[in-house]
């Protein structure tokens, strides 16, 4: 089982488009610092770094506070240094005042740039201190403007891809895990770790997801269609998490379900079987690779839990079982599978709404890749 789990939680450590991108940016501030003249490039670089971001609407809000902590920065850095002479605790006094002020304006993000603008600037000669303050202020500034100008002209990572591959294999591997406590072939404190590596990597996935909706919201002419799409991805990462519940329940409670009767714990079997199965083939229909879902028949699903329901009722006022919390356990779980359905229920609206109102373009592209 661990073979088969490690593709999906290795970390973020491969050379992706960011940190290309950072060595560009670097390589663009030196070169544009240099070309214009300024006495100290290294400083355009040291910006360049603090400014990349991994989506250009990241960047666009980056690019902003960089300015404001770089101005920030610079105006206490000048006005400490024609008022005091200069020395190292100036500079920690200096330090100080720029960061009470960015907590204040609640720039807490560009803190770091606004100190390193302060100290360049009270480290210049002083016989020129204006001058050199403007120039090192400007290299800064072109720093921050190149890594933005990177942003714009590189093209970011296909965060729809990665989204819907780290979704889509998180969720096949939550089904294989439910599989395997159901059927009783998992080592309860084995499944413990891969419940947790699970919860990390659904984590990654909720990450994803925030990068894919920054840059729906970007362009300006984001269509209906993409919109809806956005709503999809949503309900489909909260169909999932609903899913991962189940799973910690399953594991939880592992001992109740073995002690429950047969004829239940088979009907258990088939109903999570069956939501399985539903939740997979709403993934291919968003793929458009199977045809519109009909699986919602909602009086028959209904009729499924309450005939689970009164069975397990009988069971109790036979007082077959040995204590009540068992009978609380099964509840839980069982109020955890009807949230589930619920939730592929609307995920099948949404699916069904996204390819019945947008025919002309309602096509998902999601290209052939490995999860990193």
């Amino acid at each position: 089982m661990k073979r088969y789990f490690t593709k999906g939680i290795i970390t973020d450590m491969k050379l992706g488009a960011r940190i290309f991108k950072t060595g560009i940016a670097i390589v663009l501030a030196l070169y544009i610092a240099k070309l214009v003249g300024m006495t100290s490039p290294v400083f355009a670089g040291i910006a360049a770094i603090f400014a990349i971001k991994p989506t250009i609407y990241r960047s666009y809000l980056s690019i902003v506070e960089q300015v404001q902590g770089n101005v920030i920065g610079a105006v206490v850095a000048v006005a400490f240094g024609l008022i005091f002479e200069n020395n190292y605790i100036i500079v920690g006094l200096a330090a100080l005042i720029t960061i009470m002020i960015m907590l204040r304006l609640k720039l807490e993000n560009s803190i770091s740039l606004g100190l390193v603008t302060m100290i360049v600037i009270l480290e210049s000669p002083g016989e020129h201190f204006l001058e050199f303050a403007w120039l090192r202020f400007a290299t800064i500034l072109i720093g921050i403007l190149s890594a933005f100008i990177v942003n714009l002209i590189f093209l970011p990572p296909k965060y729809e891809t990665k989204l819907f591959h780290r979704m889509s294999n998180l969720t096949e591997d939550i089904f294989t895990l439910i599989r395997l406590i159901l059927s009783h072939d998992s080592e309860h404190h084995l499944m413990k770790i891969e419940i947790e590596k699970i919860r990390d990597r659904l984590v990654k996935v909720n990450q994803f997801y925030t990068l894919f909706n920054e840059e729906r919201r970007y362009f300006k002419k984001s269509t209906p269609e993409k919109k809806r799409k956005t709503v999809i991805y949503r309900q489909m990462v909260t169909a999932s998490q609903d899913c991962f519940d189940i799973l910690k329940l399953l594991h939880r409670y592992e001992y109740d379900i073995v002690k429950l009767p047969e004829e239940i714990q088979i009907q258990l079997h088939e109903r999570l079987d069956f939501l399985i199965n539903e939740h997979q083939k709403l993934l291919f229909q968003f793929l458009g690779k199977v045809k519109q879902n009909d699986l919602y028949d909602e009086e028959n699903l209904n009729t499924y839990h309450e005939d689970l329901m009164k069975l397990y009722i009988k069971e109790i006022e036979d007082e077959k079982h040995e204590c009540d919390n068992q009978s609380y356990h099964f509840m839980r779980l069982l109020s955890a599978m009807m949230d589930y359905q619920e939730q592929l229920r609307h995920l099948s609206i949404l699916i069904d709404s996204f390819k019945n109102y947008h025919k002309e373009d309602n096509e998902v592209s999601i290209q052939e890749e490995v999860e990193e």
